[in-house]
């Protein structure tokens, strides 16, 4: 069996690949690999940060393996309900893991592929880049966290346009709602992103987990919970060799060197 998903690292970044051509859709192959290699990246001590795109030119990924879905119908309510779940798991997974993700959009980004980069930190997309939630044109809806994730991040009224008319938008649009944090010239996105990622990388993990968590944790409680929250993870990071290291660097005019360097 072809393996999908391939992955490299340099300066502390991870770059993951979908490689299911030519559409890089999201097969049940691909949902176990990126499992796979998103635990190996969460325990890769040489890696901070984690980007996640698509091979070649046409997509990050144009939604799920449609070719999957007459056997899906066969199936009862419960074993439908299962495998929905279990791809969910892999995409919340993704979405929680103690370390910062960037999604480099390359191409279409339709139904599954929308929902996977939703789960990640930031998004950067090429200006040619089309973004989409389609399902309802096929009878359906997104499955995979779409109707929740875009919701919070673009605004309910938004999101249900979004997903009642299922016409994708571009990446200026995208840019506009807060779909996406960067357009960048065609061409010229993988690029950006490293330089991005490459940044945050040089930084403390320590931090950059606690950050994260704070705001995942944090974002959908009362104020008065995620202030509380905020503060046991601020008193956690004082505790830290890094925070040490941090401090005393700038005391003495120098930069810090992080254990994770």
């Amino acid at each position: 069996m072809t393996q999908l998903i391939h992955y490299t690292h340099e300066n502390s970044v991870a770059v993951v690949t979908i490689d299911n051509p030519p559409m890089n859709v999201l097969s049940n192959q691909v949902v176990a690999e990126l499992e796979k290699v998103f635990t190996e990246l969460v325990n890769n001590e040489q890696v901070n940060v984690i980007i996640l795109t698509g091979a070649g030119e046409k997509a990050f990924m144009a939604g799920a393996d449609i070719k999957e879905f007459p056997e899906l119908i066969t199936k009862t309510r419960e074993e439908i309900i299962t495998t929905n779940l279990k791809t969910n798991a892999v995409i919340t997974y993704i979405s929680n893991i103690p370390k910062p993700t960037i999604a480099f959009l390359n191409g279409y980004t339709f139904g599954g592929g929308c929902e996977l980069a939703l789960a990640c930190d930031i998004r950067i997309a090429e200006e040619r880049t089309q973004i989409g939630l389609p399902e309802v044109k096929l009878g359906l809806f997104p499955g995979g966290g779409g109707t929740q994730r875009l919701s919070r991040l673009i605004g309910t009224a938004k999101a249900k346009e979004l997903m009642f008319v299922g016409d994708p938008i571009l990446a200026d649009e995208a840019l506009r709602l807060g779909l996406v944090n960067q357009v960048v010239p065609d061409g010229e996105g993988l690029k950006a992103t490293m330089k991005l990622a490459t940044k945050m990388a040089s930084f403390s993990l320590e931090a950059l987990s606690r950050i994260k968590q704070s705001v995942n944790d944090g974002v959908n409680l009362p104020l008065a919970e995620g202030l509380e929250l905020e503060a046991n993870l601020f008193a956690d990071i004082f505790a830290t060799e890094d925070a040490k290291e941090g401090i005393q660097a700038f005391l003495e005019k120098r930069k810090p060197s992080f254990s994770n360097k």
